[in-house]
């Protein structure tokens, strides 16, 4: 549906317009009309991609809603995909639901089509209208807006991860926690992914927005894109270096499991040797041989009782400071 469609002159609001008068607006020099979707049908897609006469594969792509991140030249306009995270739950069990704004940035126009995003850009807008010196730049400072507030999202989600990251590493020395905190490390590792997928490939096509030959709808907006680079990097140097952090956290849960489960076979190895010995000898005086040691003596029953607990006593006290048991 239609959230909003005004047009802007010299940094300023003239007010909101008919879909119908888009195209007579943008002919209009130092004016731009700025046009918000959420969840557009494909008939009000093709109504704008008339009215901006917008590239065919860049409307195409915007009717899709599920592209990687992106920013596609087209002649002198720009297509720009950005992928929206939003947490729909705190702590540990947080998931994130993934949207898609699709921007499609000409020289005197702006639109964005928002896909499974709830959350809105209102307050873009209002930034971009208490600014009218900066909103003289037209629709180049509109998208700097847009992906500014798109990639400071990520900041919280980002913090997010690194204080269940810290709430997991407080309980990897926890005796029976091992299976548990690795469950938790991997949805960790899972929720870190989509955020990278939303980032990396965002990283090179900003680059080009402030770097060598610069499309002519950013020109003079240069310093902002790379404010914006800026963020993407900081946010993937973080990402790379909790996904270490996980791989560390990982390998020494996995570790406390082999550590735990070798305390079982030490100690089960140590009460099979305690065992063994009265059962030997148990075994060997329990033969039916009429000439065998011992076997009339009146003391034979207590020292052979007497031997085992001795032998049983002896190599209790020496698994005992070997801590097999």
């Amino acid at each position: 549906m239609l959230i909003n469609c005004v047009a802007y002159q010299n940094g300023k609001k003239l007010g909101d317009i008919p879909v119908a008068d888009i195209s007579d607006y943008v002919t209009r020099p130092e004016c731009f009309v700025w046009v918000a979707l959420f969840e557009p049908s494909v008939a009000e897609i093709d109504e704008m991609a008339a009215e901006f006469e917008l590239h065919p594969l860049a409307v195409e792509d915007a009717k899709s809603g599920h592209q990687r991140p992106k920013i596609e030249e087209y002649d002198d306009s720009l297509f720009v995909v950005l992928h929206t995270l939003e947490p729909v739950a705190e702590g540990i069990d947080t998931e994130l639901i993934g949207g898609e704004v699709d921007i499609f940035v000409g020289k005197n126009y702006i639109l964005s089509v928002r896909h499974r995003a709830k959350k809105g850009f209102g307050n873009v807008r209002a930034r971009c209208e208490r600014e009218p010196e900066l909103l003289k730049y037209g629709a180049g400072f509109v998208l700097y807006a847009l992906m500014d507030t798109v990639v400071d999202r990520y900041f919280p989600i980002l913090d997010s991860m690194e204080s269940e990251l810290e709430q997991v590493e407080e309980q990897i020395f926890v005796r029976n926690a091992a299976r548990s905190n690795i469950e938790a490390l991997y949805a960790l590792k899972q929720r870190l992914m989509v955020l990278k997928h939303a980032v990396d490939p965002l990283m090179e096509g900003t680059g080009k927005l402030y770097g060598g030959r610069v499309p002519q709808v950013c020109a003079g907006m240069q310093e902002y894109f790379r404010d914006v680079y800026d963020h993407l990097h900081r946010i993937h140097l973080t990402i790379e270096g909790i996904r270490d952090m996980l791989t560390t956290a990982i390998q020494v849960n996995l570790g406390m499991i082999s550590l735990s489960e070798s305390e079982v076979t030490k100690r089960l190895a140590a009460w099979a040797a305690i065992i063994a010995v009265p059962t030997m000898l148990a075994g060997i005086y329990g033969m039916n041989f009429k000439h065998m040691p011992e076997l009339e003596w009146s003391f034979g029953y207590p020292l052979a009782i007497a031997t085992m607990a001795v032998i049983d006593a002896y190599l209790y006290v020496k698994f005992k400071r070997a801590r097999w048991l």
